[in-house]
């Protein structure tokens, strides 16, 4: 499957999100040069924001150096309306094709301030090491390292606040960050932490890729909003090793190529991957969730026909807020059956909060579900999921009936 949704013909964007668009276009390429180095100088006009002790906008911010040898710290982003209540931990990696961005860059600071108020979470967001400096896998090594330095008491105790539940802990990223995000989890699997718990993982436009040209590669490339192959070629050229036998069909690029892992028999957590109809890496991203759902995991798919690489943090869209609220419910799915220890339920969507209206926008969005416990789920497309029903048993689900509904057959 290369496709979960019709997308539309054009892309319709407000012209303040077009200008914001051009000019992230040219800064990008200007800071990539021919001889595969990073201008670092020019990085230096991003905007960036300090830690915040006093709340802004609900949240205070403050960072935590990790390994002052190679640069490895985090900044943590605690809601504080929140101070009570028992809350998630959320590792976020930021995106940016591995070679630019920061924990601190203003639009990842504004992105985790959002997710920290309205998913009730604490984000703990790594600012790990770039390439072509420093090539892979030292980014997924600091990813690691975070939740090691995380399952310690002694750091725990004395850098999160005392409500964070570090065994409810989801690691999330977008583009880059959600290929961060994913192999970070593999890594963890295969770890023995001692309270840390990795209970979800969110992939927010996850940037794999592969030597084939597919699909949305050759539909968008040069049309899209947002990234060319020429920049995604250059990006993975900075982060991949040099040499045999790393090119794009190296399982860090392509996860679901011929030599992928096989996770088959790895306790991965429950994933939601959100994908756009305008993103030239779209049909990787739906590899991916296709290769999740084959290898046996609990997999959802949530689609934007009509949105493009990296929408998600630019809050003027209606589909960021949307976005959101998507998560929320994820969160909500797998915490609500992690506390009632009931692993052979099903869930329906009630909805209560339909998608905000605007003159520009299609809010026709799909969102698949696939589960090794649920034959089949059925969602209907053109409503906004916005909270969820308690658990019910097998005999008593009623699923929704609209002709408009999608269904995605359990593997």
């Amino acid at each position: 499957m290369e496709s979960a949704a019709k997308t539309p013909k054009s892309l319709t964007l407000p012209w303040t999100t077009r200008i914001t668009l051009w000019l992230l276009d040219i800064g990008l390429n200007l800071i990539m040069r021919k001889d595969g180095t990073v201008n670092r100088g020019l990085l230096k006009l991003v905007p960036l924001t300090p830690p915040s002790s006093e709340p802004i906008n609900g949240v205070k911010t403050y960072d935590v150096v990790v390994d002052p040898t190679r640069k490895l710290w985090f900044r943590v982003f605690v809601p504080t309306q929140y101070t009570v209540e028992d809350l998630p931990v959320m590792v976020f990696c930021h995106g940016s094709g591995y070679i630019v961005a920061s924990a601190d860059t203003q639009l990842y600071d504004d992105f985790c301030r959002k997710f920290a108020r309205e998913l009730h979470v604490i984000v703990v967001s790594v600012d790990y090491r770039l390439a072509p400096e420093h090539r892979h896998p030292a980014q997924h090594e600091d990813g690691l390292d975070v939740l090691k330095f995380l399952d310690v008491e002694e750091n725990r105790s004395k850098w999160l606040p005392g409500n964070a539940n570090i065994s409810k802990c989801f690691i999330a990223g977008d583009s880059a960050g959600g290929n961060m995000a994913h192999h970070v989890a593999v890594r963890a699997s295969q770890f023995n932490f001692q309270q840390l718990q990795v209970v979800g993982l969110v992939s927010i436009q996850p940037f794999f890729g592969g030597e084939e040209r597919i699909g949305s590669e050759i539909r968008l490339n040069g049309t899209a909003p947002v990234l060319t192959l020429k920049q995604t070629d250059w990006f993975w050229n900075a982060f991949l090793p040099l040499g045999e036998p790393y090119n794009r069909d190296h399982p860090v690029v392509n996860v679901s190529g011929r030599y992928a892992v096989d996770i088959s028999k790895m306790d991965l957590p429950p994933t939601i991957v959100v994908v756009a109809g305008f993103d030239i890496l779209r049909d990787w991203q739906i590899r991916y969730y296709e290769w999740l759902k084959k290898s046996g995991k609990e997999v959802y798919l949530v689609d934007y026909p009509n949105m493009f690489h990296g929408f998600n943090l630019l809050p003027e869209l209606p589909e960021s807020d949307q976005l959101i609220l998507e998560v929320k419910d994820f969160i909500h799915n797998v915490l609500n059956k992690k506390d009632h220890h009931h692993r052979h339920c099903t869930y329906t969507f009630t909805t209560t909060n339909p998608p905000p209206l605007h003159l520009h926008y299609h809010h026709h969005n799909t969102y698949h579900r696939c589960t090794s416990t649920v034959t089949t789920i059925k969602t209907a497309p053109s409503l906004l999921p916005s909270s969820l029903t308690p658990p019910m048993s097998p005999e008593n689900f009623s699923p929704i009936e609209s002709p408009n509904i999608h269904e995605n057959p359990n593997p």
